[in-house]
């Protein structure tokens, strides 16, 4: 199912990096780290990472101390998604009455906001696209064509391996599910379920006043609270903006910006109960983006499929963790 099928350009478009057309582009300084390995994974944000540092990889009490430090930029960085429920619609037509599907979501914690250009960065200069253990087996021979602008490795609209500094906060874009899952496994996390996503945006918490909500600030769009295309801005915004409509946990742009991608299969059958199958195998993409037209499909039951090798303009994704179990 393409994704061109939930949006509508402008007469127009706005350049895929966010920016207007012949805005130019400023490319990325680099980024000093420090030597010691620990340090270093703290300023690359590999938040999960360091929590499961063993004690004997370095100085106990070094490694206690990056441990605590990483709780703490946890707290800051993530919100916490109380146990609750989902319903998931299976059909196509995403219609009252349309069949769902429940789950029961565990209490779990996910990113205040999506993964930006700053943050990606980290990565390609680790070497992320070298590192064949993040990246499924069958996938390595893809691996050669995951370039930018230039050929380099990276996002489809960076340009020698750098995004443009002006867009440092904005969220990364043109990345496929195999890379926004490879990103995580080298963060030391995960990306949400699709499940778990809904359960973030609709608030839908275990107690006898359980509801789905909408929006995650309620049930009446508002414009002022989301990024898509009535919202006029015709491009990506920093993952800061519309803070009237984060989650009461805190966690940003769950409605609008950018689609994101979970790593749920994307399942569903159509009004006469057959599943849809397409070309090649898809996963989940939720809360809609910049340039979704239709305000029902930037809500937080709405979801759709793209397929795994998809670099589009307006799809990316956050990172989760689960609390009891690793990802």
């Amino acid at each position: 199912m393409a994704l061109n099928l939930f949006s509508r350009k402008r007469a127009t478009r706005p350049a895929a990096s966010g920016m207007g057309r012949g805005a130019g582009y400023v490319p990325a300084g680099e980024t000093a780290l420090p030597d010691d390995p620990l340090k270093r994974a703290l300023q690359q944000g590999r938040l999960g990472l360091l929590l499961h540092v063993p004690d004997d990889a370095a100085d106990p009490r070094q490694s206690e101390a990056m441990r605590r430090r990483a709780a703490q930029q946890f707290d800051e960085r993530f919100g916490m998604v109380p146990e609750g429920l989902a319903s998931i619609t299976t059909s196509v037509q995403d219609q009252p009455g349309a069949p769902e599907v429940d789950h029961e979501i565990e209490a779990f914690l996910l990113a205040r906001h999506a993964v930006t250009n700053e943050d990606y960065q980290f990565f390609v200069d680790d070497g992320g696209y070298d590192q064949l253990e993040l990246w499924p087996e069958d996938i390595w021979p893809h691996l050669v064509g995951f370039k930018d602008h230039s050929g380099a490795a990276g996002p489809r609209f960076w340009r020698k391996g750098r995004h443009d500094k002006r867009l440092a906060r904005h969220p990364v874009v043109g990345v496929n599910y195999y890379e926004a899952a490879a990103y995580s496994e080298w963060a030391g996390l995960c990306l949400p379920t699709s499940p778990q996503w809904q359960m973030a945006a609709s608030w839908r918490v275990r107690s006898e006043a359980a509801a789905d909500r909408r929006y995650p600030w309620g049930d009446a769009l508002d414009l002022e609270r989301c990024n898509i295309w009535a919202a006029g801005h015709a491009r990506t915004l920093p993952v800061n903006a519309c803070p009237s409509g984060a989650a009461p946990n805190g966690v940003l742009q769950l409605i609008g910006n950018v689609w994101e991608w979970t790593r749920s299969d994307f399942d569903c059958v159509d009004d006469q109960g057959r599943r849809v199958i397409g070309e090649m195998p898809m996963k989940c993409i939720r809360g809609g983006a910049f340039d979704t037209y239709f305000p029902w499909q930037a809500v937080s039951a709405f979801q759709s499929g793209l397929t795994l090798l998809t670099r589009a303009h307006n799809v990316g994704f956050r990172c989760a963790s689960n609390i009891v179990d690793e990802c």
